[in-house]
């Protein structure tokens, strides 16, 4: 049984369920039974919000040269989060060269951030992983944020401090 993440207090003793979520935890879980439990570190929201920004920031800097290659902060966010390596692939094998640009045209508009490519008669795509909270933990996040940031600095010719000043400056 799936359940939504339930809040404790550590007493020293035991993990109790915050008040609110007793009836929640008392229909979950059963009494004497062994439950696994994993701690997971909020990430700081202060922490994303700057990501964001900053990465605005750069958007807005861009080189004319880049800046025809992103429609927004958001397509460049998910560009960089792909080529730092935080993406899924899929590889689709055709019977031809000729097939394989077919499918590829055909699978371009289901993700408009994705990044498809044919390499003889294999289709590949490229999206961008999400760094929704529920989908990255603090430590996954921050390295995400340090690698994007990073990459798009680099994109505008200046270190990510530089760009983090600029963005505190604005």
């Amino acid at each position: 049984m799936m359940v939504a993440p339930i809040l404790f207090r550590w007493t020293g003793d035991a993990m109790e369920p915050l008040s609110r979520f007793h009836n929640v935890a008392n229909a979950a879980f059963v009494v004497g039974e062994v439950y696994r439990m994993e701690s997971i570190e909020e990430r700081s929201l202060v922490s994303h919000r700057h990501y964001f920004a900053v990465l605005h920031e750069a958007w807005m800097n861009l080189p004319d040269a880049e800046s025809v290659k992103y429609a927004t902060a958001e397509h460049l966010r998910k560009h960089c989060l792909i080529m730092t390596g935080y993406r899924e692939e899929r590889k689709l094998v055709a019977s031809s060269q000729v097939e394989a640009r077919k499918i590829a045209a055909f699978i371009r508009p289901r993700d408009e951030y994705a990044i498809v490519s044919v390499s003889g008669n294999t289709v590949i795509e490229w999206t961008a992983k999400s760094q929704s909270m529920k989908a990255m933990g603090k430590a996954q996040f921050q390295k995400s944020k340090d690698d994007v940031l990073t990459y798009a600095a680099d994109l505008i010719g200046i270190s990510p401090d530089e760009l983090s000043k600029q963005r505190e400056a604005a």
